[in-house]
């Protein structure tokens, strides 16, 4: 997996670019919030990718923060929404709107987006409520999501073991986030589980 790529930006055609590393070009798709922050061509990047492989290409899109990459992954997990409708949705909404948005169960503001109807935003609202009420919104503070401690990272790694959100955030409440590392807090979230 390709996890960043750092390197020259040889072309930029919105939603593509081009990005040099070491004498390879790479192609990426970026939502339009990575756009705005990109430099000219000609300059360096440094962008957070993820891989989707399909049948009959490999795409790598890239981000220019976390947060982005974070909601990115979590939207394709969705029923019904691919890569290319997640990238509409990081183009028209924030990552705190988005979280906004589901929280407050506000389909309307959803279906602004670009290829976004009544179903698939009432499909968004409710698989991804679960997600967003996991220990990395515990602060209430929208878009402060991507800050890296313990809790939201042993959450990311209960959620890659095949548990479900709401399942991730009991076993974590169970553990006591205090001030334990992530590894103290899987481990204990994962022997509370065993104990049920």
């Amino acid at each position: 997996m390709i996890g960043s790529l750092r390197g020259r930006i040889a072309s930029k055609s919105p939603p593509q670019l081009t990005l040099e590393v070491g004498g390879i070009g790479y192609e990426l798709e970026a939502p339009m919030s990575t756009y705005y922050d990109l430099p000219p061509v000609g300059a360096e990047a440094h962008l957070l990718t993820h891989l989707v492989v399909r049948e009959d290409a490999h795409v790598l899109y890239g981000f220019a923060t976390e947060d982005e990459r974070r909601l990115f992954r979590s939207l394709i997990k969705v029923s019904g929404v691919g890569p290319k409708i997640a990238l509409a949705l990081l183009s028209g909404v924030s990552v705190a709107e988005f979280n906004q948005s589901v929280q407050g169960q506000d389909i309307s503001a959803l279906t602004r987006v670009p290829g976004i109807g009544r179903k698939t935003a009432e499909r968004l609202i409710v698989e991804m409520r679960d997600r967003l009420t996991a220990p990395q919104l515990a602060t209430g503070v929208p878009g402060e999501a991507a800050v890296a401690n313990p809790a939201n990272e042993a959450y990311e790694a209960l959620i890659a073991l095949g548990y479900r959100p709401a399942e991730a955030t009991r076993l974590l409440k169970a553990a006591g986030t205090g001030t334990h590392t992530t590894e103290e807090l899987i481990r204990r979230a994962l022997q509370s589980a065993v104990r049920e």
